[in-house]
């Protein structure tokens, strides 16, 4: 798609926004209903991509996926009324023979750009919520899922003229080419690399920006943590998707004290939850493309490998691998993970934390969980 039919998109979608055409809340509740009904029509469909692109098992596509949408889209459903109303509020003195109001009111003509590693659920959440305050929506989901975003583009085509939801697929040229457009509103989810070129271009026409975006997001397990449920933990967050997760705990950073035996129950749970073969459990996912693949396998340290560190390169799998005895200044604390490896750091004392966290190159994302603390249960 090329500039002059992504910029006739957005033209159009801005028209029928001012017409009024988005405003009225029943015809939200509607549209919200017929998107449902949509998707659930399209479960199977659903699944199937997710499972080509990503590997994805049905439970974990559901669980993660399709599951929370559906639960979005009810959600919004049943409260959009309310969250539409006028809102009274405190009237200042000065005014006193007045009445003050909030007015929800929607931006307007919205640019919802997705990634790849969530490919349904992060393109149709925002777009529920979107739709629900009233907005018209350009939906850009990720070229490197391909099955999931043609998928994306049925169910959005089947469901609301182009003038209301359009989606436009294909690669860098088309996000360039709508990051040059005026929208009212970018929901952006991906990199700190291109969150930084969005923001650069929504700055053009001060267009408000949500940015979800990657980052090391810290484990920090202090001495008195549960041990068994802190490790159980922390293998369900690191190797669901395969470690594509942008919330995932990109490493562990745990007292010296408790060190080993956190290792020992860690490699004990990745045993549990996905088998001793994982590469041969069908229910295990894959790297979503070659050049990952190969970027992942780089930053294994062999010698630190002390659970896992097969891999499989004709289906792009890699296992579940844990490092131990890892420093800040080995490859993979240079950059976010993003794949099923887990290393693992030690410390002395919580002034030694704060330190080293506020040193490293690249930090937690901003939205994201920034530690993780495991309490023994009282």
């Amino acid at each position: 798609m090329n500039e002059t039919e992504i910029h006739n998109i957005v033209t159009k979608q801005r028209t029928y926004f001012q017409s009024g055409a988005t405003l009225d809340v029943d015809k939200r509740i509607e549209a919200l209903r017929r998107l449902k009904s949509c998707i659930e029509k399209y479960e199977d469909q659903i699944e199937d991509a997710l499972h080509k692109d990503l590997g994805k098992s049905a439970y974990e596509g559901y669980m993660c996926e399709t599951g929370l949408v559906l639960s979005e889209l009810s959600y919004m459903i049943k409260h959009v009324s309310d969250y539409a109303k006028d809102k009274s509020v405190h009237t200042p003195l000065s005014l006193f023979n007045a009445s003050s109001y909030k007015k929800p009111s929607p931006y307007g003509v919205t640019l919802i750009m997705s990634p790849w590693n969530y490919p349904f659920l992060l393109t149709m959440d925002p777009l529920t919520d979107a739709l629900a305050a009233g907005n018209t929506a350009v939906v850009k989901p990720s070229a490197y899922s391909p099955c999931t975003s043609s998928l994306i583009a049925t169910i959005l085509e089947e469901c609301f003229d182009s003038n209301y939801v359009k989606v436009v697929t294909g690669g860098r040229a088309e996000n360039q080419s709508l990051l040059g457009e005026h929208f009212d509103y970018i929901f952006f989810t991906g990199s700190q690399t291109v969150g930084k070129e969005v923001m650069k271009s929504a700055s053009e026409y001060l267009t408000p920006v949500t940015l979800e975006l990657g980052g090391k997001s810290p484990c920090i397990v202090e001495k008195s943590a549960d041990i068994k449920l802190a490790a159980q933990q922390i293998v369900f967050g690191r190797f669901l998707n395969c470690g594509q997760t942008c919330v995932a705990p990109d490493y562990v950073y745990c007292d010296r004290s408790i060190k080993d035996k956190l290792v020992k129950e860690i490699i004990r749970q990745v045993r549990k939850q996905y088998g001793k073969q994982p590469l041969e459990n069908e229910n295990y996912g894959k790297i979503i493309n070659e050049k990952h693949f190969q970027r992942i396998q780089g930053l294994i340290d062999p010698d630190k490998v002390v659970l896992g560190g097969d891999s499989n390169p004709e289906t792009q799998q890699i296992e579940p691998t844990v490092m131990d005895n890892v420093t800040f200044d080995d490859p993979v604390m240079q950059e976010e993970i993003f794949g099923p490896v887990l290393p693992i750091l030690v410390f002395d004392g919580m002034d030694e934390v704060i330190h080293n966290l506020n040193l490293l190159p690249i930090r937690w994302p901003y939205i994201s969980l920034p530690a993780i603390k495991s309490w023994r249960r009282k």
